[in-house]
């Protein structure tokens, strides 16, 4: 029997990933449209063609997303979203998650490199490149520019995905040194079920089912300094942790 679901479960996944390429392929042109308008207009049109790519993709691979707020939240602001990277499924919900607001995400500048989802991710994301302190320190001046034009950042602490069975990983101190010298409020989001729609440690694991981003309380940076990006770094961790142990995260195990 446990046969049997891994072999439904990978055929599953094969024909989400069939879905995934060809919605990418429709959309491209419109993606090569919208970079002749810039890095602001034209980033923000890419995010809002993405967002459609998603909510179609999560129509036909039967995933049921929906945002919960813990309070209220203004869209009006600019924030340092921060979030629990578990999954590769991650990306996708935070186009679900994150609406009526413009924001840009960080990532890894060896993703470009993909053909076609490439071209995408070039023109949609704050790249970070790692290989050297110069281009770290680059990729954190892009960031902070973003915020100087009204523009959100999307930054997961972690680094990478957290395969330790506790609720997070050790955080890096990068979202919140630029929080603090851009003075703008971290608001940190859960993402519950990415790891039961798809496992990091298999591409081949989609399966349909609920999808849930909680939206906790805006942390305040007003008056720190970059002295005080360990105990901020240490406030929101404890938060997230505290707030994912009280969800039930289903990686979590005791012990």
């Amino acid at each position: 029997m446990q046969y049997i679901i891994y072999l439904l479960k990978a055929l599953f996944s094969v024909y989400g990933l069939v879905l995934f390429i060809s919605i990418m392929l429709i959309l491209f042109p419109f993606v090569v449209i919208a970079s002749f308008f810039g890095k602001v207009k034209g980033g923000n049109m890419i995010y809002t063609i993405c967002q459609i790519w998603t909510d179609v993709i999560f129509v036909l691979w039967g995933i049921f997303h929906k945002n919960y707020f813990e309070v209220p939240h203004d869209r009006n602001k600019e924030y340092v979203f921060v979030f629990n990277h578990i999954s590769y499924m991650d990306i996708p919900v935070l186009m679900k998650a994150i609406r009526n607001q413009h924001f840009r995400i960080l990532g890894k500048a060896e993703m470009s490199k993909i053909p076609v989802f490439g071209f995408f991710y070039r023109n949609a994301v704050v790249m970070v490149d790692r290989t050297s302190a110069q281009k770290r320190t680059a990729s954190v001046r892009q960031l902070k520019s973003v915020i100087r034009k009204n523009i959100s950042v999307v930054i997961a602490p972690e680094g990478t995905f957290n395969t330790t069975q506790q609720p997070l990983k050790e955080f890096y101190d990068g979202a919140f040194k630029i929080a603090i010298e851009t003075q703008t409020p971290i608001k940190p989001i859960l993402f519950l079920d990415t790891y039961d729609r798809m496992s990091y440690r298999n591409l081949l694991s989609l399966t349909p089912g609920r999808s849930r981003a909680i939206y906790l309380q805006e942390i305040s940076v007003d008056g720190l300094t970059v002295k005080d990006v360990s105990m901020l770094k240490e406030k929101v961790y404890n938060l997230m942790e505290e707030k994912l142990i009280f969800y039930k995260a289903s990686w979590i195990k005791n012990g």
